[in-house]
């Protein structure tokens, strides 16, 4: 499993979950600490100014009590995504498909070459990449919005 955290400037923090490992609370925490310290090295001007929030799904681990007091104690604003939208979770609709794309005619037999491939894939993804998706998932917030959250992928909205 992979997880990974970027912005609108491209990839600030992945991580693959060892084999076995639970995404649990305690191991989310955990990630969650890395991820911090990921920003406060590559968007220094990000951690300075607190100018940056965390979107995650609705995952139980993202969900703990513990997490949510992490993320409080460091005063991480959470942006939490609404179940079932897959439309407006930029990994559902952009990072994921993308890496698919350039993984789908390879054939890797062992776990570290699926990373190791998934990882160099993961950085081949340019800022203007990134850029278009956050247009894209601010259309796709608008859309919600306008037919008051009554959006699915999919759906017309005309």
């Amino acid at each position: 499993m992979l997880i990974a955290f970027f912005d609108i400037d491209g990839l600030v923090h992945h991580e693959f979950v060892p084999t076995g490992q639970m995404v649990n609370k305690e191991f989310y925490k955990t990630v969650l600490q890395r991820r911090r310290d990921a920003v406060r090295r590559h968007r220094p001007e990000k951690w300075r100014s607190g100018n940056w929030i965390l979107h995650h799904d609705s995952a139980p681990a993202h969900r703990a009590v513990t997490t949510n007091e992490f993320l409080v104690k460091h005063n991480i604003l959470s942006l939490p995504k609404p179940p079932y939208s897959s439309d407006l979770a930029p990994c559902d609709f952009f990072l994921f498909p993308q890496l698919k794309k350039t993984m789908k005619s390879r054939q890797l037999d062992y776990v570290e070459g699926i990373q190791a491939n998934a990882t160099r894939q993961l950085r081949a993804i340019t800022k203007s990449d990134y850029q278009r998706c956050f247009r894209q998932w601010q259309e796709h917030w608008n859309k919600c919005i306008q037919v008051q959250v009554h959006y699915f992928e999919g759906d017309k909205t005309n």
